[in-house]
């Protein structure tokens, strides 16, 4: 279909509906490109399982890092024996058998969440105390896990030669120790260099030694996952030309290599964090970690077995805030590999 003929100096001209008259001018198209992280957070955000999980993990660290707020509005402490401390006496918390009144472990509206059998200290406050010692310990543990790792497996996989086979070497040694028992055989050794044994042991001693131990036992896996990528990413056709630059092999290594490296140290990490975590409460479960009074997730369950039979009720709150952070925090790994993963279909 046509418009109608428009005759000017004697000419005609016939314009056709939908094309463009002549005064018509087309706009350039921008086609803006993103970043590797740019496509990764786009991808991250799809995924609906990942961001619910991010959200809950952040959650338990900034409960863990308000505990002593959160507490105050329960009016509470997790050191204050509620069922023996006779300031207490007019709000009994404890029948004459030691166990709590009440239903689920004593919860109630000055306890949220019960209380301890024969003490009747606070399970709210306690637990929200034992997840900010054993979530911020852990990530310091991590972190130095991770960079030791890191390190350790850039001058192993770039320096290749003796370099790499000595270091190689170093990390099956540390590899052969058995984890779970040399947690247990060598905390007291460790502790024994700081403090006599025949003292108390102060806690930040006690922390410092789970974090020695944790470290020097546990770095081994991220150095070889690190080691075996440098190893395929050296031979690159990107770092020959920064080579044939002229680069040093420090600028080749922060410029070229570790940008690269980057997804399996991240996915590393998610994976990294709860491990060490249930490495702590063990530590604590087992006796040669965190010891009374010092609240903790691993002692809360050292001591819901004691009361096991006595009041199920005691392990609940404590096991099912384990259970949802440690599973969230896997599944939140997951999340972060597939959306690092450019043939991932989410």
């Amino acid at each position: 279909m046509t418009s109608p003929i428009n005759v000017e100096g004697g000419g005609a001209s016939v314009v056709v509906d939908g094309a463009p008259g002549p005064e018509t001018k087309s706009e350039p198209v921008t086609l803006a490109g993103r970043s590797p992280g740019q496509l990764m957070w786009l991808r991250f955000k799809r995924d609906r399982t990942g961001v619910i999980c991010a959200v809950v993990v952040i959650g338990y660290f900034v409960v863990a890092l308000l505990a002593p707020l959160l507490v105050k509005l329960t009016g509470t402490d997790p050191y204050t024996l509620y069922g023996q401390d006779p300031t207490y006496a007019d709000k009994p918390v404890l029948d004459e058998f030691g166990l709590p009144l009440g239903y689920l472990g004593g919860v109630s509206g000055d306890h949220w969440f019960g209380v301890e059998p024969q003490y009747g200290r606070d399970l709210y406050a306690m637990l929200l105390y034992g997840m900010r010692t054993s979530l911020y310990m852990a990530l310091g543990i991590t972190v130095l896990i991770m960079v030791t790792g890191v390190v350790i497996g850039l001058i192993g996989g770039y320096s290749g030669g003796r370099t790499d086979y000595w270091i190689g070497r170093g990390t099956d040694f540390f590899l052969s120790f058995p984890q779970q028992l040399f947690f247990i055989a060598f905390m007291p050794v460790v502790t024994s260099f700081f403090v006599d044994p025949r003292e108390e042991t102060p806690t930040y001693f006690r922390a410092l030694a789970m974090l020695i131990v944790l470290w020097l036992l546990g770095w081994m896996g991220m150095a070889r996952i690190v080691r075996s990528t440098v190893l395929s990413l050296r031979e690159r056709e990107f770092v020959e030309a920064a080579k044939v630059s002229g680069a040093s092999p420090w600028r080749i290594v922060r410029k070229e290599i570790l940008p690269n490296v980057v997804t399996p140290i991240l996915v590393q990490f998610t994976y990294q964090l709860p491990s060490t975590i249930l490495s702590i409460a063990f530590l604590s479960f087992a006796g040669v970690g965190f010891v009374e009074p010092t609240p903790d997730w691993g002692r809360l369950f050292a001591a819901g077995a004691r009361y096991a039979e006595q009041d199920p009720a005691f392990m609940f709150f404590p096991g099912l805030a384990l259970v949802v952070f440690v599973l969230c925090f896997n599944l939140l790994g997951d999340s972060v590999r597939d959306a690092f993963d450019p043939k991932s279909g989410r």
